[in-house]
């Protein structure tokens, strides 16, 4: 895939942007977004997107077999949040498996010195990414194509 993405780390005060270069290979951070208002939040990662010029949004899905229904899981509310994200912008979503993405944005919050308390969601957001352009890469992801959301396990 050629073209630039932007990954998202979703989370209930924050979320983390990473984006990739335009070969598919690299994954970076970008920001950390405190989250306002749907509306204020979709516009502005729909700018970042424009600004950056990504083809494709990719975004981090919590997976838990064995979550309980109810009350609704985090994999849940993120599913929710993309659909009205969808609504607002063209490029394709594609969720991927954010499994260990927070443990891994510790590990690499520690060799950046980063203080304890800031934010690693941007951090998140790269493991993220970069798990998915891995994915993609060898075969093991599929792109993400003009349409709805989907889940890894719905391919």
């Amino acid at each position: 895939m050629i073209g630039r993405l932007l990954g998202v780390d979703h989370g209930l005060a924050r979320l983390g942007l990473a984006v990739s270069d335009a070969t598919g290979l690299v994954a970076r951070e970008l920001t950390v977004i405190h989250r306002k208002s749907r509306a204020e939040d979709f516009a502005l990662i729909n700018r970042i997107a424009a600004e950056q010029r990504v083809v494709a949004i990719i975004v981090g899905l919590p997976s838990n077999p064995d979550a309980n229904p109810n009350p609704p899981s985090q994999a849940d509310k993120v599913r929710s949040w993309v659909e009205h994200l969808a609504a607002t912008t063209d490029l394709p979503i594609q969720f991927w498996d954010e499994q260990m993405s927070s443990h891994d944005a510790q590990i690499l919050a520690r060799r950046r010195k980063r203080r304890p308390k800031a934010p690693i969601d941007d951090l998140a957001a790269r493991v993220i990414l970069q798990s998915y352009l891995d994915a993609l890469r060898d075969g093991l992801a599929p792109p993400p194509l003009p349409s709805h959301p989907t889940h890894p396990s719905q391919e």
